[in-house]
């Protein structure tokens, strides 16, 4: 299925991202939900892991790769 939303991470997004994966104290969902947006950024550093790909390595569904890289995009326009 295409992509509903592209995410591009910007140096400082991704760093931050991978700072809070990496912080200790945050929920397990937190870390799961940063580590899945770090596999959709498609910018210079990104993986570009397509949403099928993200939801079976992760175990989710590809609805919940698509609400959250909707919230991310909506969030950072």
């Amino acid at each position: 299925m295409e992509k509903r939303w592209v995410v591009e991470l910007s140096h400082e997004e991704r760093e931050q991202l991978e700072q809070l994966i990496h912080k200790g104290n945050v929920a397990g969902y937190t870390i799961k939900h940063a580590q899945m947006l770090l596999k959709a950024d498609e910018g210079e550093q990104g993986t570009s892991w397509s949403d099928t790909r993200i939801a079976e390595a992760y175990n989710v569904s590809e609805s919940t790769i698509r609400k959250l890289t909707g919230l991310f995009s909506s969030w950072i326009i």
